[in-house]
């Protein structure tokens, strides 16, 4: 009990009551910068920040604005309670290499996160692809992009430094019109019109073409399309290609082919 009183007996208050109004004013300061950074997103009328890549650069502020602000704020705490801040930073560059080494890996995540925004490599709302997910990115941070997988909605986080395994998907998609050797190429090209009309009607297509023919696979002659449309709604609009290929085959009484052997006996 007396080493319990002994203990409350040493704690300044003054140094308490300082470091606690330190902590409240960071949080407001915080609060404020994030509520107007917010509100210029919002803003219609400005068009630099409600742009994609305006999204992205304030979504790396706010994301700078949080560690600066921690920063100083365990700095003056320091400061309050008796410790040499002057001291302590002129410490650092004894220990500066071992540090160093300790956090390279958090170094280069913010050297990379840097060069995302200056080299304009992706913004926020753009669709990329990280090993086998694809995804939207919704923040891109000092250390971490976070994307949201665009087949599960899972959100992945992704390291800085990991930019080169990052691809930002295309807003293309190539299908394949499979129709049999027994197909005229003339009959075949105005199924593939026929198709075309019918992908031009589906939702979230931005445009579509004939390429030609790409290759004389085994059992059919293959025919090449080209569908444009969001990257976010490439799964969709992929099914539903497929399905205007099976409807506008079944109009031009063309059967689906697949492979067959052909046995022969002597």
């Amino acid at each position: 009990m007396d080493v319990v009183l002994e203990f409350f007996k040493g704690i300044k208050y003054e140094k308490v009551v300082g470091s606690i109004v330190i902590v409240i004013i960071a949080i407001l300061i915080y609060k404020i910068a994030t509520y107007i950074l917010g509100k210029s997103e919002a803003n219609d009328k400005l068009k630099l920040f409600t742009s994609n890549k305006g999204k992205t650069y304030i979504k790396l502020m706010k994301s700078i604005i949080r560690y600066v602000i921690m920063i100083l704020t365990g700095l003056i705490i320091l400061q309050i309670n008796g410790v040499n801040v002057s001291s302590v930073l002129a410490g650092v560059g004894i220990f500066g290499v071992v540090f160093g080494f300790a956090i390279q890996d958090w170094l280069k995540d913010i050297i990379r996160g840097s060069s995302i925004i200056s080299d304009d490599y992706f913004k926020v709302g753009d669709i990329v692809k990280y090993n086998d997910i694809e995804g939207k990115v919704l923040v891109i941070g000092l250390k971490t992009t976070k994307i949201k997988d665009i087949k599960t909605s899972n959100i992945i986080s992704i390291a800085n430094r990991k930019i080169e395994e990052v691809e930002i998907v295309s807003n293309l998609i190539y299908v394949r019109i499979p129709m049999s050797y027994e197909v005229k190429v003339e009959k075949a090209e105005k199924a593939v019109d026929d198709i075309l009309n019918l992908i031009k009607g589906n939702n979230n297509v931005n445009g579509c073409r004939y390429l030609g023919i790409t290759e004389l696979a085994d059992s059919s002659i293959q025919y090449l399309v080209e569908v444009t449309c969001n990257p976010q709604n490439k799964l969709q609009v992929r099914r539903d290609t497929i399905k205007s290929i099976v409807l506008g085959l079944d109009k031009n009484n063309i059967e689906v082919p697949y492979t067959q052997i052909d046995i022969h006996n002597k």
